[in-house]
């Protein structure tokens, strides 16, 4: 037979004021760390709310501040990429840190399907996290639209292609597509590809356009693939089709590591050497760069200090500082390693 716990009764402010032997607003003072209290009052009060079992009604105290010291981070990617992606997982991260400093708590919010923007839009106008930060915004985007109109504190790591007017922490995506790619000529490739992504986003457009700029008059139109995801099976498909359209191609650019580990699974498939045959070069640094045989060249991304600079950016305003809306690029780097 199992033992039913009884309900007790939910410790008050007012029990703490009684077991300390100071007033209540000396309590409320120590739980809101305000200044002019005496450390013997505040050792008193710390005292109590351990023998009571005290503990913060933060949903009475949101009632009073209207603040829920929640922070949204709105990631637009299906559920399986947000698993797989690494990139992300370092953005979670970095925000989250930077939130759990500021005693902000963090809520992931996964959107994956047209439901789910309605569901978020809904949530985010009902008042219950007081910013945004905004990951993967596409073209068009309804929330990025909505958080606009709503003026709910917000940053964007990456740049929305239609959205002005709200702070954002990104990279220069254009310019270090343009390195990588001269770096993989300047192994002496002469046909290469790209399997380009993200197309409805900054940060797959600048690539594409990066690579563009790079090849200058070798560029061939034909040579690129357009996938929808940074994901491994992204890689895998587009390469199939790269080999279909050009067999003897030497060089392929991966608009991510994700990417350039499902190239190296697809050429390992078709009997290709890498870097002997075809020269493979990704762009991301993440922890898929190092885990595949060989290792990648790529681009290496503060993906942390993106979300640490977003999450900095919403609580910056919170605050009711002023944050410069024109954007912050952060620094990049090729890592060259055996796959080029």
């Amino acid at each position: 037979m199992i033992a039913r716990r009884l309900p007790t009764t939910r410790a008050t402010i007012n029990d703490v004021a009684a077991v300390s032997g100071v007033s209540r607003g000396t309590v409320s003072r120590v739980l809101n760390s305000e200044a002019y209290v005496s450390e013997a009052a505040k050792k008193a009060v710390e005292d109590a709310i351990l023998q009571v079992g005290y503990v913060r009604n933060t949903a009475a105290r949101n009632l009073v501040t209207r603040q829920s010291h929640a922070i949204g981070l709105i990631v637009h990617e299906p559920h399986s990429l947000f698993l797989e992606d690494p990139n992300i997982g370092s953005i979670l991260l970095g925000t989250n840190s930077v939130l759990s400093d500021a005693d902000y708590q963090l809520v992931s919010l996964v959107i994956d399907s047209d439901r789910d923007s309605n569901r978020v839009a809904e949530y985010l106008t009902g008042g219950f996290v007081d910013g945004v930060i905004i990951v993967s915004a596409r073209a068009h985007d309804p929330i990025a639209k909505i958080v606009s109109q709503i003026g709910i504190p917000a940053a964007f790591v990456g740049h929305p292609v239609d959205i002005e007017g709200i702070p954002y922490v990104g990279i220069d995506n254009f310019a270090a597509a343009k390195a990588i790619t001269a770096r993989l000529v300047g192994t002496g490739r002469t046909k290469i590809g790209m399997i380009a992504a993200g197309l409805d986003r900054d940060s797959g457009q600048d690539r594409v356009a990066g690579f563009t700029a790079a090849l200058g008059d070798a560029f061939d139109p034909s040579l690129v693939v357009q996938q929808p995801f940074y994901a491994h099976a992204s890689g895998l498909e587009g390469t199939r089709e790269l080999l279909r359209r050009a067999p003897d191609i030497d060089g392929i650019f991966a608009a991510s590591d994700a990417i350039a580990a499902g190239v190296l699974d697809a050429l390992r498939e078709a009997g290709r050497s890498v870097p002997g045959d075809v020269g493979v070069v990704g762009f991301d640094d993440s922890v898929w760069a190092i885990r595949t045989q060989p290792q990648l060249s790529t681009v290496h991304q503060p993906a942390g200090e993106l979300g640490r600079g977003a999450a900095a950016s919403v609580l910056a305003q919170i605050r009711g500082e002023a944050v410069d809306s024109s954007g912050t690029f952060l620094e990049t780097h090729i890592v060259w390693r055996d796959s080029a």
